[in-house]
């Protein structure tokens, strides 16, 4: 984990990168291609994307002005909630993969398991996965009981799960039982929306090292064992966000972070949320 080309190894062989930019919330057009060939431009491989951001358009535009080789990225795209089931999570793919202008998908995730329709759904990702057409499957926002419920019944084991993960929520059971099933943890809202930045102990940590706040979290994270895809549309900062790999958080400053746990979410809890949220 020592440059921003370091990657994780999934259950099926893949290998995906520690570090990406996410687009959540990136205006399609102008403001998305920019922040996504800036990333590139910076030496980023991963970006992360969904349908629900209305933005995939712009993020495969970026793809094809970076000119960069199709197999050197690692590109994750998401399936909203309205086009779960069965068929219609094939043809959400299939306008997904139109919109990017790709010819394959590296990660597909189902973005929240809703109520009752993510193991119909999941039977189309492995479909997905078994024709060659998006590289490794997965799941985002599922606690446990989701993943629990949805293993028992799946031919393929979801090799990723995105969640909210943060100091203020570092969902300790949840990995736990992501790292015995071999599903790989992904942090979304890693800097908590920018509310851990003026945090006195991250700060004090921060100051130590010579490095920024959010620098200081996302270094946390990769050492806890969990990718990162903090979001920026400036430059400088997405620039600055990858600067962690010069420096090791001792294990006493990993102590002081993990102490910051309140079980505090910024986004909904996903046992309550089925359609709204954005």
């Amino acid at each position: 984990m020592n440059n921003l080309q370091a990657t994780t190894t999934l259950h099926n062989g893949v290998k995906m990168p520690w570090f990406g930019l996410g687009v959540f919330k990136v205006k399609d057009g102008q403001e998305v291609i920019d922040s996504v060939k800036a990333a590139l431009k910076h030496g980023y491989k991963s970006i992360d994307t969904a349908a629900v951001y209305e933005n995939e358009a712009g993020v495969g535009q970026a793809i094809k002005e970076a000119g960069i080789p199709r197999e050197e990225l690692f590109i994750t795209t998401k399936l909203w909630n309205s086009d779960q089931g069965y068929e219609t999570a094939l043809q959400a793919f299939d306008a997904s993969l139109e919109k990017l202008g790709l010819e394959y998908i590296d990660l597909y995730l189902i973005h929240w398991p809703g109520k009752d329709k993510y193991k119909e759904t999941w039977k189309a990702l492995e479909k997905l996965y078994k024709d060659g057409r998006v590289r490794a499957i997965g799941v985002s926002n599922f606690h446990v009981h989701h993943l629990e419920d949805l293993i028992k019944d799946a031919d393929i084991k979801p090799m990723v799960n995105q969640v909210e993960f943060h100091p203020h929520l570092s969902q300790e059971e949840l990995r736990a039982y992501c790292q015995k099933e071999g599903i790989q943890l992904e942090a979304w809202s890693p800097l908590k929306q920018g509310e851990l930045l003026s945090d006195p102990t991250i700060i004090a940590i921060a100051e130590k090292y010579q490095k920024s706040p959010a620098q200081v979290i996302l270094r946390w994270d990769l050492q806890t064992g969990v990718v990162t895809i903090p979001k920026s549309i400036k430059e400088h900062r997405i620039r600055e966000n990858a600067d962690i790999f010069d420096f090791e958080l001792q294990s006493e400053d990993m102590e002081k972070i993990n102490s910051l746990n309140k079980d505090e979410r910024v986004g909904p809890n996903p046992d309550d949320f089925e359609v709204g949220f954005k």
